[in-house]
C-alpha cells in the first residue's frame, strides 16, 4: 500500500508548493487596496503590459499524459506532467505506476528542453504544454 502512499503524498507536496509559488506572484501584480486604475486606454494599455510582464514567470503551460508504463498493468495509471513558464521552463515529474510499486520522477526543463533524457511520454506532455 506504500507504493500508493507515497507517489501522492510528494504530488500533494509539490502541489502545495506551487500553490505558495503562485500565491506569491499574484500578491505582488493585486492592485493596491484604494489604487485607482487608470481611466484613459493609453494607461489602460500600460496596466495590461505590466500585468503580461509580470506573469511570465508563472506556470501557465500545462499537460498532462497517461498511459500505460508496463503491458501487464491497465489503466492508465502511470503519467507524466509539464509545469511550464511562457519562456519553456519548469518541470516535468513523472510516476511509473507498476504491479507491486510506483517511482516518481521530476527532471527539469529550460527552453521547452531539458539536459536529462526525457522519455517519449515526458516529450510529448512538453509538446502539448507548448502548443
Amino acid at each position: 500500500m506504500w507504493f500508493v502512499v507515497v507517489p501522492a503524498l510528494v504530488l500533494a507536496l509539490v502541489s502545495v508548493v506551487f500553490s505558495v509559488v503562485a500565491m506569491r506572484r499574484t500578491a505582488s501584480i493585486r492592485p493596491r487596496a484604494g489604487a485607482a486604475l487608470p481611466e484613459d486606454v493609453g494607461g489602460l494599455r500600460r496596466e495590461v503590459a505590466a500585468l503580461q510582464e509580470a506573469t511570465r514567470g508563472a506556470l501557465r503551460h500545462l499537460a498532462v499524459v497517461r498511459y500505460d508504463a508496463f503491458g501487464d498493468v491497465g489503466g492508465h495509471l502511470s503519467w507524466s506532467i509539464a509545469l511550464l513558464d511562457d519562456a519553456g521552463d519548469g518541470v516535468v515529474l513523472t510516476s511509473i505506476h507498476g504491479r507491486s510499486e510506483a517511482r516518481t520522477y521530476a527532471k527539469t526543463v529550460a527552453a521547452w528542453s531539458s539536459e536529462q533524457p526525457l522519455s517519449p511520454e515526458e516529450e510529448e506532455a512538453v509538446a502539448h504544454a507548448k502548443a
